[in-house]
């Protein structure tokens, strides 16, 4: 559970610190937190931004455009919601 709670915070403290015109990259994350072994983590990452997104904190995104998260194909990035 403090696993969970280390990522989620730092999904948000990098989101943050880029601000609403930057974005990152989920393997960002994973490598900040995981530098040995980060791939291993990569759908761990993904699945706590998809609920982060779905509480309204961040964004998803595919070529700078928010996506379904229920439909995700290929790489994605990660935005803190300006609204």
């Amino acid at each position: 559970m403090q696993q969970l709670k280390v990522i989620s915070e730092t999904i948000l403290s990098v989101a943050t610190q880029r601000g609403v015109e930057k974005s990152t990259c989920p393997s960002e994350i994973a490598r900040m937190l995981f530098p040995d072994d980060w791939r291993k983590h990569m759908k761990e990452v993904l699945n706590i931004a998809i609920n982060l997104q779905n509480q309204g904190k961040i964004i998803i995104t595919q070529k700078g455009i928010p996506i379904d998260v229920g439909h995700i194909k290929g790489p994605v990035r990660i935005k803190i919601d300006s609204t």
